[in-house]
């Protein structure tokens, strides 16, 4: 059996292009060979048919000279003087009866369109192929002369076996090199390709490995990394003036909540300030999570999450917000379904989809949460309302930080809440999904099943 690499190997574009060389290589070898066998047997055939005529032409002057009984003369001569040589004469009666010649019968065979008699000499213990040419002379008597060419076949069997054997050996030594020279760019491609996927999962130090030979691969990955420093220190640098502004806003926003929050006893207006200051915080909070998040320095907690008990916890959380606009939240939970995770994350981003739904859900409308297992292995939570839901062209779009339809700009909110969610799922090794509910939004967040109970 073979193994998993090696059946991704037969589908890689270098191993097509080596086995696209090989048959290109094939054919020209089969050309050649093919050539070479005209050269050789067919030439020997060419031979042979050549000395036939030759005879038959000597013959027929001896008939012209002689007569019938000259030319019986003749052949019985030859016959005589070579019982064991490769020439076939046969003189026969009108009805076919062998008068003079070396054969027993005449050859029970059809003519071939050029005249000629292809049969088997079954005079000797292993009949072997000859090759004749008949004539008709007067008075209705007959005349076949040939050679025996028992010898011609086997050489041009050894010929066609040595071909065979050749072609097959080209075969095989153009696939075996196909294989190694596919599996060696294979796994410099699979270094690029690994080094490519953990990069993507936030860890920017790494770099593509090289061999130090100074081939294209080398020069390609020396490219590639000498960009890769490159993008790490502008990431480096908008990651360090993000998180600067974050915190140097930060404080000063705590500390004008704080003094709003004292200066609200006396001044009831400084209330709306006090939630104006929360919703700021809240933002930079946001913000700053899920730069930690993507940059892969946030320091997650790996452990065993029960997805059940986490989405029946985030629903009670909004099931009194839901009562409030006269919502039904509905729940469809399968039991029994673990992933490894950050419980926190995945919380805060159920909590995210719950705060959306309830949000832009009108009064009166209809919230279901399900959660089901995949048979690709992947859990998905799903969160389907019945609100105004989001265009198809604007679903990319939302999960930008601070996007926000023109139809949400004057609800609360800061336009954060999916890139979070978006982020953690993208910690996780999995994905979100926007979709149509008809009406409203199917948001669909799809994990890696850790451990079924």
């Amino acid at each position: 059996m073979f193994s998993v690499k090696a059946i991704k190997l037969l589908y890689t574009s270098t191993f097509q292009l080596a086995l696209i060389y090989m048959i290109l290589f094939a054919g020209s070898v089969l050309l050649l060979l093919s050539f070479i066998y005209w050269a050789t047997a067919g030439y020997m055939a060419r031979q042979t048919d050549a000395t036939i005529e030759a005879e038959i032409t000597g013959l027929a002057e001896q008939y012209q000279r002689r007569g019938l009984a000259g030319l019986v003369t003749v052949i019985t001569e030859r016959v005589a003087r070579e019982p064991n040589g490769s020439s076939i004469y046969l003189f026969a009666a009108p009805d076919y009866t062998p008068l003079a010649g070396n054969l027993s019968h005449w050859p029970q065979v059809p003519k071939t369109a050029d005249g000629w008699l292809n049969f088997q000499l079954k005079e000797d213990k292993q009949p072997h192929a000859a090759r004749a040419r008949p004539f008709i002379l007067r008075g209705g008597l007959h005349l076949l002369v040939g050679r025996d060419i028992r010898e011609l076949k086997e050489i041009q069997t050894l010929i066609q076996n040595a071909f065979s054997w050749g072609l097959a050996f080209t075969l095989a030594l153009g696939l075996i090199g196909g294989l190694m020279m596919s599996w060696s760019m294979v796994r410099r491609i699979d270094a690029i390709n690994q080094t490519s996927r953990q990069i993507m999962t936030g860890d920017l130090s790494r770099r593509i490995p090289t061999k130090g030979t100074g081939d294209d691969f080398d020069k390609l990955a020396d490219n590639l990394n000498a960009m890769l420093d490159q993008i790490e220190k502008l990431m480096a640098g908008v990651r360090q003036v993000s998180d600067n502004i974050a915190h140097d806003l930060r404080t000063p926003l705590t500390r004008l909540r704080n003094r709003l929050e004292q200066g609200a006893k006396t001044e009831p207006l400084f209330e709306q300030c006090i939630v104006d200051a929360d919703q700021l915080l809240s933002t930079f909070n946001a913000l700053l999570r899920i730069a930690k998040i993507e940059s892969g320095s946030h320091q997650s907690r790996q452990e065993r999450v029960d997805l059940e008990r986490l989405v029946q916890d985030a629903s009670e959380l909004y099931e009194a917000l839901a009562e409030e606009k006269n919502q039904s939240l509905s729940l469809h939970l399968e039991r029994g379904l673990e992933i490894k995770g950050d419980r926190d994350l995945l919380f805060q981003a159920l909590a995210n989809l719950l705060d959306n739904a309830v949000k832009y859900t009108p009064s009166g409308g209809k919230i279901n949460i399900s959660l089901r297992q995949q048979k690709q292995g992947m859990v998905e939570i799903i969160v389907a309302d019945n609100g105004a839901g989001i265009p198809v062209v604007a679903r990319e779009k939302v999960l930008q930080r601070f996007y926000r339809l023109e139809a949400a700009r004057n609800s609360p909110g800061n336009g954060l809440g999916l890139s979070l969610v978006a982020a953690v799922a993208s910690l996780h090794h999995g994905q979100l999904r926007l979709e149509d509910n008809a009406p409203g939004l199917r948001v669909v967040l799809e994990l890696f099943i850790f451990s079924p109970r």
